[in-house]
């Protein structure tokens, strides 16, 4: 074999490497559960403080959503209609769990007024009752399982074993259409001011708010 067959062999080989470490790169292997879990927050009741560098803001109290974000993979019409609506995101429970797998919690460092009710600063299950035109959304203090157990039947997993009597608020949420189809599941506050905002959430095309005060 010639020299320079050797060098147009070492070159082609080369090449060949490069684009298999090429194609690996733009290809990483991406491990996730099939709903990942998302936290929502903000922050209320503090102010802005300073000017320039020294601008601070201080006196915030948290308001996080820590949830389970399921994902359409192609699904159409989510919710569902007429006397099957819900039953696609919650088939063996009376409200839906706003998320997948675990319960969604609601942990606000702040007393919120929403539809009337005020509830105190703490760990809340957050939960919703669908109906078509009519989404309720509900706060809970049922104790929730650390782990799903099929023989526990009084403990909260997800929304399975809900029981109404925990209820700490219930308040109607506003439902508008989304010009888009949302792909993952999505919560988050909106239009946030010190002393009040919004919890929205969204999926496919259907995007529910309720509004929130700071009591003092």
């Amino acid at each position: 074999m010639t020299m320079s067959v050797r060098r147009i062999m070492c070159a082609a080989t080369a090449a060949v490497t490069a684009a298999a470490v090429l194609v690996h790169a733009q290809a990483p292997e991406v491990k996730l559960p099939a709903s990942p879990r998302g936290l929502s927050a903000a922050q209320v009741a503090g102010s802005w403080t300073g000017t320039g560098d020294e601008r601070r803001y201080t006196g915030g109290q948290w308001i996080t959503v820590d949830y389970g974000r399921p994902i359409l993979r192609g699904r159409e019409a989510i919710f569902g209609s007429g006397a099957t609506y819900g039953k696609t995101v919650s088939p063996d429970a009376a409200l839906w769990r706003a998320g997948a797998n675990e319960t969604t919690t609601l942990t606000t460092q702040a007393p919120l007024t929403i539809g009337g009710t005020t509830v105190k600063p703490g760990v809340y299950s957050m939960l919703v009752d669908l109906k078509e035109n009519a989404w309720t959304l509900v706060l809970s203090t049922q104790p929730v399982m650390p782990k799903f157990d099929a023989d526990n039947k009084v403990q909260l997993y997800g929304s399975s074993n809900y029981d109404p009597k925990f209820d700490a608020l219930r308040a109607p949420m506003k439902l508008s259409t989304s010009p888009m189809s949302i792909e993952q599941f999505t919560i988050g506050f909106a239009d946030v001011k010190p002393d009040r905002g919004s919890l929205y959430l969204a999926w496919d095309r259907t995007i529910a708010t309720v509004d929130f005060t700071v009591s003092k």
